[in-house]
């Protein structure tokens, strides 16, 4: 006999029970089905994974682009910050001293003394800080580069091999004796066009507007930048005092932070230490106004701060910029559409120089 017990046990197994070698009942395993929908409310919640492709990045950049963190604001304002009272102090908690170019000069030249680094006409350099924001909250300033003419020359230690481009004796004996690598006229652009000539072998190309139509047959061989234009000084009647410039003048660049969009930067030798601090002053004052010209059409600082640095020397000491420039640029909303207006205007005109600069060279031809 079999007990209840037992027969519920039996009820529940998932096989036959044998007793004998003989069936004597059969049971049916569970029903571990889900309840219906649950399988379909499963398959909508799995989220779909997008595999995004990505183009090739570079090895130098792909670490940059993982390290995605959240970088402190390099725009420093310690305006809210103390000045200290006393002669010693922990800098992180007061406001930056603020030098006068001469005050900092002869800090430079103390720790440059022979009895210290021994290197008594180490070069000065300014390190200037941009606020590269443009007219428009979401736009910057494009990075760029510039020559400056300055009042007091010093050995600047880089290669500028200068080409000039003219028609005539007068420019070519002008750029000549001024200091031109090279100058010449319609061979020079004959010998580019065989291959003859490298224009690599040249940083620096300027012209005179008389040669400007013979000129633009070699346009695709130069960039945009290099192209002779009046606006970069390249382009000119004055041949003696663009080479000057070019030749004796400051080359620097403003690049944009790759994490901070709106903080710049430019490094620029204005001299050596043993120059006169006057001089070293005058060469400052000329980079900081050359560098405000490229200033944004909005109101608030461009340039934000000036520190006067000299390797292999850690120090950075401040200067006040705003003796030399504006603080604030002012604009008015009809002021920055008129002057977008003739920028654009500019361009226009730049556009149609050369169409008529190549019709006329085959005028010519």
């Amino acid at each position: 006999m079999l007990s209840l017990t037992s027969i519920g046990f039996i009820r529940w197994s998932t096989s036959p029970l044998l007793i004998g070698g003989g069936r004597l009942l059969h049971t049916t395993s569970l029903d571990l089905a889900a309840r219906k929908g649950t399988r379909e409310k499963a398959r909508k919640a799995k989220v779909k994974k997008v595999v995004e492709k990505v183009g090739f990045i570079r090895h130098d950049l792909r670490k940059k682009g993982k390290l995605n963190l959240n970088v402190a604001n390099k725009h420093i304002d310690d305006s809210w910050k103390q000045e200290s009272k006393d002669d010693c102090w922990v800098s992180k908690y007061y406001k930056w001293r603020v030098y006068t170019v001469e005050e900092a000069i002869q800090c430079h030249r103390e720790t440059h003394h022979p009895t210290v680094y021994n290197l008594p006409n180490a070069p000065l350099y300014a390190h200037v800080e941009l606020n590269m924001q443009a007219e428009k909250a979401t736009r910057f300033v494009d990075n760029f580069q510039r020559m400056v003419a300055i009042p007091h020359r010093f050995e600047h230690g880089e290669n500028r091999n200068i080409i000039v481009f003219a028609k005539g004796q007068d420019p070519l004996k002008e750029a000549k004796d001024a200091g031109a690598s090279l100058v010449g006229g319609l061979e020079l652009i004959k010998e580019i066009q065989n291959g003859d000539l490298q224009l690599s072998e040249y940083p620096f190309v300027l012209a005179h507007p008389n040669i400007l139509p013979e000129l633009v047959v070699i346009r695709g061989l130069l960039k945009k930048n290099r192209f002779p234009n009046p606006r970069s000084g390249t382009l000119g009647v004055n041949l003696a005092e663009m080479i000057e410039k070019y030749a004796h003048g400051i080359n620097y660049a403003a690049t944009k932070d790759e994490q901070q969009k709106d903080f710049g930067s430019i490094v620029a030798c204005i001299g050596t230490l043993q120059m006169d601090a006057k001089n070293l002053e005058s060469n400052l004052d000329a980079l900081l106004q050359d560098v405000n010209s490229m200033r944004p059409k909005r109101e608030g600082k461009f340039v934000t701060r000036v520190l006067l640095k000299s390797p292999p020397s850690g120090e950075n000491l401040k200067v006040d910029p705003f003796i030399y420039i504006p603080e604030e640029g002012k604009f008015s909303k009809k002021s920055s559409k008129a002057n977008q207006s003739e920028a654009a205007t500019e361009e226009d005109e730049e556009q149609e120089e050369e169409p008529k600069a190549a019709a006329a060279a085959g005028g010519a031809s």
